[in-house]
């Protein structure tokens, strides 16, 4: 089973919420690493708190909100053993994954709808890494 981890800055906060809700239903265990509430912080430290805990086991994955996604790929992408994917659409979400073997996923929450956050989310997390030639890519990273 993967530790699933998730952060956000306050412009992500609420879907980080929405997200937790979803996962408490569904009874699968996430480890929320703040904010707390929507005021507004820094996401660069949220970012490198998940991405540090992501980076400690291969069975560690990452779920990363901000208002574009953008912010939280760029930081969490400085950090060894990380391969962070903002996903945007269902294809860029299975390939983030199949080809590149991302272990977090950055979501923009002005940019996506709730629904389809948890559509890529769990795509994100039940689709396979293929290996092959994409491993020695990720190697050459």
């Amino acid at each position: 089973m993967k530790n699933i981890f998730i952060s956000s800055d306050h412009a992500g906060y609420t879907l980080k919420e929405y997200i937790k809700k979803s996962f408490i239903k569904k009874k699968i265990k996430l480890f929320d690493l703040g904010p707390n509430s929507n005021n507004s912080v820094d996401y660069p430290l949220y970012a490198h708190r998940l991405s540090k805990k992501v980076a400690k086991s291969s069975k560690n994955v990452g779920i990363l909100v901000c208002g574009s996604g953008t912010g939280m790929s760029i930081t969490a992408n400085k950090h060894k053993k990380i391969r962070a994917a903002q996903c945007y659409s269902l294809k860029s979400t299975k390939l983030s994954r199949m080809h590149n073997n991302a272990n977090i996923i950055t979501l923009g929450s002005r940019l996506i709808s709730r629904k389809n956050a948890l559509l890529f989310i769990n795509t994100f997390l039940k689709t396979k890494f293929d290996g092959g030639r994409h491993q020695k890519r990720i190697n050459k990273i």
